[in-house]
């Protein structure tokens, strides 16, 4: 199978099967064309995965595609944007039918739950890459941004923690238990968390998305917004599932595991009561940012690791 007849086979049903949206034009021609509202700002950004670094060797197609285009979309709900389009940059070893099908599968799925348009992307041959670029929009000058947080504000994250990382250890399991397979849709199945990141707008005063664990992601925040903050390690929201499956090692999960996709957002408490339900309805307080550089620990037992730094592509995870 050729290139082009892999494109039109496989992605361009995608493109025409999605709504277009501010995506005027999509594939077919050099580039694609997104307007972009007089009251809006353009946010973009790219995700690069690649096959034994990202996701194990024969991961399934299907699970990629969902994967791949949940973690750059989660860099969207970090922000507090509307999705518009993607584009896609897909290296392959062959043109592999059966694993295209299943791949197109996946990502029409991701695509329609995330309301995302296929705008384009290009493919070539080599180790298998996959490198996502998302667009979409936010109100002029309400970006959610990493450098807003102030002494104070309370920290907060969303849903659960760890409970992907933990599903690294059960990738082979032929009959998984019912708590393996828990942890094992959060790590194939991510789901960003758009409509939160949007009800925040306006709310919160600065947001990561915790994609290499929370202790390295908060420390992003802390750094961009030059404080510090204290966390109190006895609320951190873990499920049932990781701690049935992890006992006392849980906790570790949820502190420096990575790939969740949850949301870490700061809020001054000022701004509690105007919370919306989508908030209160998914949001934990775990700490407050303080003027003090730092980041210091409370309510962990003296078992608890709390020394990891998260993923980083050119250092061994701690």
């Amino acid at each position: 199978m050729g290139e082009f007849e892999l494109i039109r086979q496989y992605f361009q049903p995608i493109a025409d099967s999605l709504p277009t949206g501010a995506l005027v034009l999509g594939p077919g021609d050099d580039c694609a064309i997104q307007r972009i509202p007089a009251d809006q700002d353009l946010v973009f950004s790219v995700d690069t995965m690649v096959e034994g670094i990202h996701f194990p060797e024969a991961y399934p197609a299907d699970h990629l595609a969902w994967r791949a285009l949940a973690a750059a979309t989660s860099d969207l709900a970090a922000m507090g944007a509307q999705p518009v389009c993607f584009t896609l940059a897909l290296t392959l070893p062959a043109a592999d039918e059966q694993w295209l099908s299943d791949f197109s599968r996946g990502l029409s799925a991701a695509a329609g739950t995330f309301h995302l348009s296929l705008a384009g992307g290009d493919t070539t041959r080599g180790p298998l890459t996959l490198s996502l670029q998302v667009h979409g929009t936010v109100p002029r000058g309400g970006g959610l941004r990493r450098s807003g947080a102030q002494a104070g504000d309370l920290v907060c994250v969303s849903g659960t923690l760890g409970d992907a990382g933990a599903a690294l250890d059960y990738l082979g399991e032929q009959q998984p238990s019912a708590d393996v397979k828990v942890v094992l849709d959060r790590y194939h199945h991510p789901h960003p968390r758009l409509a939160l990141g949007q009800a925040l707008s306006g709310i919160a005063s600065s947001a990561i998305d915790i994609s290499d664990g929370l202790l390295a992601d908060l420390g992003h925040i802390l750094e961009a917004s030059g404080v510090g903050a204290t966390i109190d390690l006895s609320v951190i929201p873990l499920s049932r599932a990781l701690c049935r499956l992890k006992g006392e090692k849980a906790l570790e999960f949820g502190l420096h595991a990575g790939d969740d996709y949850e949301l870490c957002v700061t809020i001054a408490r000022s701004q509690w009561s105007a919370m919306p339900e989508e908030g209160e309805e998914h949001l934990t307080v775990i700490g407050t940012i303080e003027s003090e550089p730092g980041l210091r620990l409370t309510g962990g037992s003296e078992n608890t690791d709390v020394a990891g730094t998260g993923f980083d592509h050119f250092r061994r995870k701690s």
